[in-house]
């Protein structure tokens, strides 16, 4: 089974993504939006700038 993004509000009202890996643990947790729809484009912006992308050692 695949990762996936959960979006979800917080305790102050705000709507925020995590990335959970396939066995359950979060690897990722994105800011806070002020709407739900705000936060799903946060994760696809995600999904975009992950295609492909290197990892660099600094």
């Amino acid at each position: 089974m695949a990762g996936k993004f959960e979006v979800y509000e917080d305790k102050a009202g705000k709507f925020r993504f995590r990335l959970k890996a396939s066995n359950g643990q979060v690897v990722a947790v994105g800011e806070d939006y002020e709407t739900k729809s705000a936060a799903i484009k946060g994760c696809e912006a995600v999904q975009r700038a992950a295609d492909g992308a290197a990892v660099v050692e600094v």
